[in-house]
This record gives C-alpha cells, structure tokens and sequence, in this order.
C-alpha cells in the first residue's frame, strides 16, 4: 500500500448504503477501504484494530450512535479524522457531530467527487462542510451574541485566523515559521482564554469576532 494511500472505514447501519460507499470509495485511486462497520461500537473496535485514516460515519445507527462513536474515537485515535455522511442536516446533529470532534460534515445527497474530496481534505487535516451545512453554521452565528472581548496576542491571533480558515496544525507551523509543538501551546492558550474546549468552538469565536477570513 502507497503511503499516500488514504485509508478508510465506513460505518453505516444500513447494507446497501455501505456497499455503495465501498464500491464508491473502491474507484478512487488514492483510497482504499479497510473494514465496513454496522454501528458506532463497530466502528470504534475496527478503527482500533486497523487505525484508518479517515472513517466516514454515519450518525444514527444502533449499539453506539454516530456522536460518541466520534466522540471515542477523537479521544483514542487523534491521527484518525472522522468524516460525518448522514441524511441528517439540523442544528443540533451539526452541533453535536463538530462538539465530538468530526472533521467534516456532509450530507447524503453528496456526489462521488464531493466525497472524494471531502475525504481527502479531511485526511490532510482540514475542516469539510458541505455548503448547506455551513449556511445553517454562518446563520446560527450572526444570531447568537457577539463574541466577548479576549485579550489574546498577536500570534493567537494569527494561529486562531488560519485554524478558521481550515489550515492544519501543520501548514499553520509551516506558514509561521515556527514548530508544530509551538503551535499546539498557542492553541492551547488560547483555548484556556476563550474558554472552549475545542477547534470547532474556537472557529466559531473566530466567526462571531470577525476574524475569519
């Protein structure tokens, strides 16, 4: 297997929507799916038994739902990125999908090249979601308060603007000048400052305090 291959596990309750995403996924060059799971908990076990780089996770499915099946497998496995496809596209499925660490959020009316692409940006450690689902986050900011005022530096700044923008903690060092450890401490600073607990809650300051570009 290349090293650019992505790997992938696809977790959905229903068969045939499993075996279309593997047939799916099984013609794209750079991808190759590892294991199909029927649930959350299956998910969860496979991710630890094959360490895929992506799992494209359903969220409604029996045993363990897609949530803290995302949720278990952001706290055990960080390296693997999970790429919500689900029917489901309200507020609170978005909101508790990106709380428990989803990279990317799409729904099922994607096309094959959407999700191919949302697979690989995932893979490479950027934020994916499908256009509607960012309508409905952009609405749901403008509507809620206004974003306290922080006092943070120069630099948790200029990290915090280029986490809003989807870059990775990586490309972030890279445009800096500065180590990737750096860039963690920054982000942990400012999370403290902010008060969030996570990526997703500190792009949604961002957005509320005008620093998304």
């Amino acid at each position: 297997m290349s090293p650019e291959t992505i790997t992938v596990v696809v977790a959905d309750d229903q068969t045939t929507v499993r075996d279309g995403l593997t047939t799916v996924l099984s013609l794209l060059p750079d991808v190759t799916v590892l294991g199909e799971a029927r649930d959350g908990a299956e998910a969860v076990d496979l991710v630890r038994r094959l360490g895929p780089r992506v799992v494209l996770m359903d969220l409604r499915m029996p045993v363990l739902d897609g949530v803290a099946a995302t949720a278990a497998i952001t706290a055990a496995h960080p390296e693997t990125a999970v790429l919500v496809l689900t029917t489901y596209a309200d507020d609170a499925s978005i909101a508790g999908a990106l709380r428990a660490g989803a990279r990317g959020y799409l729904t099922k009316d994607a096309g094959r090249a959407e999700i191919a692409a949302a697979i690989r940006s995932v893979a490479s450690g950027h934020t994916t979601l499908a256009a509607d689902v960012g309508a409905r986050i952009v609405s749901g900011l403008a509507a809620a308060a206004p974003a306290p005022d922080v006092d943070l530096t120069d630099r948790e700044l200029d990290v915090l603007r280029r986490m809003a923008a989807g870059r990775s903690n990586a490309e972030i060092a890279k445009d800096l000048f500065i180590g990737v450890s750096t860039v963690k401490s920054h982000i942990n600073s400012l999370f403290a400052k902010l008060g969030v607990r996570d990526r997703g809650q500190a792009i949604a300051y961002a957005h509320r305090a005008g620093l998304a570009r």
